[in-house]
């Protein structure tokens, strides 16, 4: 049994339901023992299903068609249509025929596209009471005897509402899934079907077809009986409804036949490795799958890059107080993760990365490389491995390349991919979709890449391949790293020299692991240089903790009395530690331990103790330096005596976020003066007060909003936190190794 009713007062009047299969029955049953309906209706064309239904509690009312109930249906009823696919326009049509545009009519269908399409048709329009939704769950059982009142219990529910969908309607279908336990997400309907013919169809059809094959063989007694788990396992679903999937296989048509297409040319050159013997690529095949399989596991637990239908908003609840005391050991530098992946990939010969950043926006560059060919093993642990495949040896990617959030991995991605001979999309996430690519797409044009923007410059990046490129020399209008490594990358597909300069001097990891894997870069008076046509030489990399990451303990020690803080084998290269250089200016204490060089990279343990802190000019100087750094920062001015400001500070305003606005919004609802500026921000120290922040999707928002917490004076809300995890996935329990007072609440 469920757990009682969810609401006080059912939310539906009617819930009728035509067609109780498995679906139909358990959504019926789940409705009833919860009470989110008055009266639960059954539809059925026959009699003994009804009467079964009735006897074991699942329905309240049974009628044999749609016609017998459709007259008492008004506003607040719904009718969830629960018949095989292809039998769905004929219920659609009598919808249209008898039910009142006030009645919500909702449907099951594992196909959205055929249904739609119906709709319309019947309609002359998609009627603005219909969603059209996709409970993913079931079992090989079906019928009203397999009816499971938590079938749906923590299991996705797909709406594909179009344009013309009322909210009321979609609001109403939305509750009743929640209201059963499922989890609901919405997606185009298009999408939904590419989706699941790949995902649910695809893998019935090779059930099918496998176990129909064996079948057919004249010992199959025997190699069914010998038969191992996994083979029981994965065709476990060939005993599913027959009629059902026949009904998928008709209606999604074009979706399954492109994705067979695909599975049967690669189970084609399978075969012909097998046949040659073709080591390789066996181990290729086998190596990529397998770490694709724990990829994919990850992601089905939401411990790893959250794509677009992340269904939960994650908030930070801070309460005052806490301390800083302790060691850490902060997350592998972000920067250096995405380019051990890139050069790695492109290099010949196996590369050891360890150390590697296991948050989202390094993880997107992985499965990129994944998608384009490249065999990685792991990450496990912070170690990968790079089946590198040279310069020339990435493959063409079936679907567009997915960045999520990452500008790194968007922008330098370009550079490289502007020298491939294959066509290539880049798409992110919201926030990655509004920030600007032009910076990069002008000196790439003006090597003689071909990129399109979205109107306004931003993502999606489409590059077409087969373009020769031309040596440059690029003077860069601002300071960006990313801007300096894109064109550097794309150096690499050059015959020539392809040159750089800098107005201020800018992170120099593309450089320095350029160099270490054996090609040669120049770096003279701010002028980057190098000559394509060479060859990357594979190696062993270890990441440092980042320094970005490093900061936000960095300031909470600084900020709060009684706090001492060591943070472990932080890179501390130069170009790198302005946020040191910033903290000492302003009177922190900051002492460096333990340093050494670790593969051409500059590391040390970083102590920090409290001390009064003080407001400054910020050095323009030192901005390219501490360029991320900025919006913890920027919660170290809120608590030093005096006034801080910045300026020449411009690119924080084109960051995941418009960091000079969203973090003075933030001061000011906390009661710190803050005033931003074109190009920085005047900040002036006082007592950090509470309120409610907005992140703005912007990780390093929510993680500095968050240390402020330590000298509030009551509770701080951080909203919308889930893109920590991009940067810094354990920030919470770092935070509270610590002495941070903060707690995670999850908005469903």
């Amino acid at each position: 049994m469920l757990n009682k009713a969810v609401n006080s007062k059912p939310s539906i009047n009617r819930l009728v339901i035509i067609g109780l299969g498995l679906i139909g029955s358990s959504l019926a049953v789940a409705a009833r023992e919860l009470g989110l309906a008055e009266t639960v209706v059954g539809i059925s064309r026959r009699s003994s299903t009804l009467e079964l239904a009735l006897d074991r509690g699942i329905i309240d009312q049974a009628c044999d068609s749609l016609k017998a109930i459709a007259n008492d249906l008004d506003a607040g009823d719904m009718v969830v249509i629960g018949v095989p696919t292809l039998t769905v326009p004929s219920i659609l049509k009598e919808c249209h025929e008898l039910l009142s545009d006030c009645v919500t009519i909702t449907d099951v269908a594992s196909v959205k596209g055929s249904v739609v399409n119906a709709a319309t048709n019947i309609y002359g329009r998609m009627p603005g009471q219909f969603v059209p939704g996709h409970p993913i769950a079931g079992s090989e059982r079906s019928g009203v005897t397999a009816a499971d009142s938590k079938l749906f219990e923590h299991h996705k529910v797909i709406l594909t509402p179009t344009e013309t969908t009322e909210s009321k309607h979609l609001e109403a279908v939305a509750n009743l899934w929640v209201g059963v336990g499922a989890k609901v997400a919405s997606m185009p309907v298009q999408e939904h079907d590419e989706i699941l013919a790949a995902t649910s169809h695809l893998p019935h059809f090779l059930a099918y077809s496998l176990v129909d094959t064996l079948a057919s063989m004249e010992d199959k007694r025997e190699i069914f009986r010998y038969a191992a788990g996994g083979f029981r396992d994965f065709t476990r679903i060939a005993a599913s409804d027959p009629v059902m999937w026949r009904d998928i296989a008709l209606a999604n048509r074009a979706s399954i036949l492109s994705t067979l297409d695909h599975v049967m040319d690669n189970f084609t050159a399978l075969r012909g490795a097998i046949d040659s013997g073709d080591e390789q690529y066996l181990m290729d095949v086998f190596t990529r799958a397998r770490d694709a399989r724990i990829h994919f596991g990850k992601l089905l637990e939401n411990k790893s890059l959250q794509g677009p239908m992340t269904e939960k908003t994650i908030n930070y609840h801070i309460s005052p107080g806490g301390h800083a005391r302790g060691v850490v050991r902060v997350p592998g530098d972000k920067s250096m993760s995405h380019r051990s992946i890139m050069l790695g990939s492109l290099a010949t010969g196996m590369t050891e990365v360890t150390g590697f950043l296991e948050g989202e926006d390094s993880l997107a560059t992985l499965k990129a490389f994944r998608d384009m060919g490249v065999v990685i093993e792991g990450p496990d642990e912070g170690r990968v491995v790079i089946h590198g495949v040279g310069l020339y040896g990435l493959k063409a990617p079936t679907k567009p390349l997915y960045m999520g959030n990452s500008g790194t991995s968007i922008r330098l991605l370009s550079g490289l991919l502007a020298g491939q001979s294959f066509d290539c999309e880049l798409t992110g996430d919201v926030s990655l979709s509004g920030r600007p690519m032009g910076r990069v797409a002008t000196p790439l044009a003006l090597m003689g890449a071909k990129i399109e923007t979205a109107e306004g410059g931003t993502p999606p990046l489409k590059i077409k391949g087969g373009q020769k490129l031309l040596p440059i020399h690029y003077e860069m209008p601002i300071a960006s790293a990313q801007v300096k490594s894109c064109v550097l990358l794309a150096g690499l597909y050059v015959e020539g020299e392809t040159s750089v300069s800098e107005p201020a001097p800018t992170r120099d990891h593309t450089e320095r692991m350029l160099n270490g894997f054996g090609y040669e870069v120049d770096v003279d008076n701010g002028i980057a240089t190098l000559s394509g046509g060479g060859e990357l030489k594979a190696t062993r990399i270890d990441v440092p903790a980042d320094i970005s990451s490093a900061a936000f303990f960095m300031v909470a020690a600084a900020i709060t009395p009684n706090s001492d803080i060591t943070l472990l084998h932080v890179g501390v290269n130069p170009t790198r530690i302005g946020v040191i250089n910033i903290l000492r200016q302003m009177g922190a204490k900051i002492s460096l331990s333990n340093k050494r060089e670790i593969g051409g990279e500059p590391v040390a343990d970083i102590r920090i103790e409290y001390a009064a802190l003080k407001g400054i000019a910020i050095p323009e100087d030192q901005v390219p330096l501490a360029i991320d750094e900025f919006p913890i920062l920027f919660i170290a001015a809120a608590c030093a005596g005096g006034v801080t400001t910045l300026t020449g500070a411009e690119e924080l305003r084109v960051k995941e976020s418009d960091r000079i606005q969203s973090m003075a919004d933030g001061l000011n609802a906390l009661g710190i003066d803050a005033q931003p500026t074109a190009d920085g921000i005047r900040i002036v120290g006082g007592q950090l007060g509470s309120g409610r922040i907005v992140s703005h999707h912007d990780h390093r928002i929510a993680m500095a909003f968050s240390i402020a917490g330590l000298r509030a004076a009551g509770d701080i809300i951080v909203e919308d936190c889930n893109n920590v995890a991009t940067s810094f996935p354990h920030f919470i329990a770092a935070a509270e190794s610590v002495g941070l007072n903060i707690n995670v609440e999850i908005v469903e």
